[in-house]
């Protein structure tokens, strides 16, 4: 027993079954395993630049996407909701032929273009006391929706020309007018929209109880007054010639409600408020 003991002890680490060759081939962990001659040389250093990697921001930027609203994308990351679209309150209509114009071309107006000293004027070839209202009047308020000469032109100074004259022939017509007033708004063009508000101050002192029939179609006319009450020109200390040309569309409109609103009788302005609900009452203040 003691010399099967000795021999182990003096048994060299070279030739015992654990040895470091053995360790080597196992790869123990802690131990230092010394490379051959002719192994592969080490890389060289300078040869391939580092890649530049980008920003988290810019990558997010990158990979972001619209899309509508309400939708399945709307709720997932890296994605950009896309804004609701424009109203087009103040957009302008695109403007329909008129019977105004298929009347004027066919020479079934009894009229024709005077020049004067003044400028353009129409020469009546008839008496305007002695008109059919019923028929004439409904189709030159057609023709506000025109904005090219000398439609224009026939159909504004037609319309002044038997308003001053019409008397009490006027009253009974209200109710023909206002579709075409109410077509002629509805263009949202600034030029006609003017045009329309003088004609309709005009309209409201043509006649007596002219005001008071009124009052029953402003749900037909107020709406696209309520929309542009409030565009007025901003010019600071600076000199809004606008105004002096009565074409600032701000003005005549609150010049239009307050017009209505003494002409149009005790009902007159709680139907306006309920369609304006900004406007402040010219009697009552």
């Amino acid at each position: 027993m003691a010399t099967r003991q000795s021999e182990s002890v003096s048994r060299p680490p070279s030739q015992t079954p654990h040895g470091s060759l053995h360790r080597q081939q196992q790869g123990v962990p802690g131990e230092m395993v010394a490379e051959k001659d002719g192994s592969n040389p080490p890389k060289p250093t300078g040869e391939r630049p580092p890649q530049q990697q980008q920003p988290l921001g810019q990558l997010r930027r990158t990979k972001q996407q619209v899309t509508d609203g309400f939708t399945v994308k709307a709720m997932m990351r890296n994605t950009v909701v896309r804004g609701p679209p424009v109203a087009g309150a103040f957009k302008e209509r695109p403007t329909k032929p008129t019977a105004f114009r298929k009347f004027y071309e066919r020479g079934d107006f009894p009229i024709a273009l005077e020049h004067d000293s003044r400028g353009n004027k129409i020469a009546w070839k008839v008496e305007i006391e002695k008109l059919d209202y019923h028929h004439y009047l409904p189709l030159f308020f057609d023709g506000l929706c025109e904005m090219t000469f000398p439609y224009e032109f026939f159909a504004r100074q037609g319309i002044h020309d038997m308003l001053e004259h019409g008397g009490n022939k006027i009253l009974p017509v209200i109710p023909q007018l206002i579709i075409p007033i109410k077509n002629a708004l509805n263009l949202r063009n600034r030029q006609v929209i003017c045009i329309t508000l003088k004609v309709l101050q005009h309209l409201v002192v043509s006649a007596d109880m002219v005001g008071e029939a009124l009052v029953p179609y402003y749900r037909q006319i107020l709406p696209i007054l309520n929309i542009f009450k409030n565009m007025n020109v901003n010019s600071g200390d600076g000199i809004d010639y606008s105004q002096q040309k009565r074409e600032n569309i701000g003005d005549l409109i609150q010049e239009t409600l307050e017009a209505f609103e003494r002409y149009g009788g005790e009902d007159a302005y709680i139907n306006i408020k309920y369609m304006v609900p900004t406007y402040q009452s010219c009697l009552l203040n």
